[in-house]
């Protein structure tokens, strides 16, 4: 059991800021940088003091829902939507930002991927003190911050950031799983599973694929311009 604990998230970042003087330090994560359709969505999140300020992992069957935060990945559907109620019920501020499919063919994914950022920490309604940020540099935003790679496991407000912005495209791709039929969006969300690319050479690209991503590329480009 004490293993499974030292796997999940802890506080210890948030409470080194704190220590510092911050008061309000906001977690920030994206999802959505490696399908082949949809946006990138960030979210930016600043839980409430008492999370953590609790320090270390109550014990199991816990009441409290910071004993749920994981990784966003390695949670179930229905844990990250009951999550997700939760975080943006009792967060201190939350944010979102996405960029579109157009942009990110424009700008590139990791460009792409720090402005959804940026965006989502400008939707906070107070000003965050600090930062703690999913593998990537915003120190140009003008805040104390710190990457953390791999943070969705390792750090509380990065993983209810990455539950966040999961739940908010997933819920964005079973919308456009309507508005375009027949690729799987809703199961899929727009990543290249053996069915949806089967289903994209059967139909080809819609608006929403990302032109610039293989193998959506090399079926909008063909094999004489390969």
């Amino acid at each position: 059991m004490a293993a499974h604990r030292r796997q999940r998230p802890t506080f210890e970042e948030e409470q080194a800021f704190a220590h510092a003087g911050a008061r309000f330090v906001a977690g920030v994560d994206e999802v959505g940088r490696g399908p082949l359709a949809g946006p990138v969505v960030a979210a930016a999140v600043i839980l409430p003091l008492d999370w953590i300020a609790a320090g270390k992992s109550g014990e199991a069957g816990s009441a409290n829902p910071r004993e749920m935060l994981n990784d966003s990945k390695k949670l179930s559907p229905r844990w990250r939507e009951q999550l997700h109620g939760i975080i943006v019920k009792t967060a201190i501020a939350w944010g979102v930002g996405s960029v579109s499919v157009r942009d990110i063919e424009c700008k590139g994914i990791a460009p792409a991927t720090r402005l959804a950022m940026k965006r989502a920490v400008a939707k906070l309604s107070c000003r965050p003190d600090a930062l703690l940020i999913d593998a990537m540099d915003l120190s140009d935003l003008g805040f104390p911050c710190k990457s953390l790679i791999r943070g969705d496991e390792r750090c509380g407000s990065i993983a209810a950031a990455s539950i966040v912005a999961k739940v908010t495209r997933d819920r964005l791709m079973s919308r456009m799983d309507r508005r375009y039929p027949g690729y799987g969006f809703a199961r899929n969300k727009g990543y290249g599973t053996r069915e949806h690319i089967a289903w994209l050479r059967r139909f080809g690209p819609c608006a929403i694929h990302r032109k610039n991503f293989a193998p959506v590329r090399d079926m909008v480009m063909g094999p004489d311009l390969l």
